[in-house]
């Protein structure tokens, strides 16, 4: 049996008065995965309450979710969605369109979806 690859990296950029949280997705999220990532994004944003983030979606290698994992993602936007300015979400897969109009409906900021990273990074710095 072939191991498939999977899971989510972050990383965090700072500038002088806004963070830049970047995320990436491989290939089926499970639960396993958001018990792994959570803590790191919960400790990331810990202590910026006054500073909205901004979030960089790489969707490209994303595949889907187990039915755990989406419900976690749920439970992690509603911890976090009021602490985000804006979420660029890119990929190539058409359902992501759909997610992000979805998204709007529990984050207090925007949500956009590109197919291109370069365009998703203009978006975000634009003010």
């Amino acid at each position: 049996m072939q191991n498939k690859k999977h899971g989510l990296t972050i990383g965090i950029l700072r500038t002088d008065h806004s963070i830049l949280l970047s995320l990436k997705a491989v290939g089926t999220l499970s639960h396993a995965d958001y018990l792994l990532i959570t803590p790191m994004i919960d400790t990331a944003l810990k202590g910026f309450s006054e500073t909205k983030i901004k979030l960089l979606f790489d969707a490209s290698e994303l595949v889907g979710w187990e039915l755990r994992a989406a419900w976690d993602d749920f439970k992690l936007a509603l911890a976090h969605g009021s602490e985000f300015e804006k979420i660029a979400i890119y990929g190539q897969q058409n359902w992501l369109h759909l997610a992000a109009k979805l998204g709007n409906w529990f984050i207090n900021g925007q949500i956009k979806y590109f197919e291109q990273e370069e365009q998703a990074v203009t978006w975000l710095n634009s003010k």
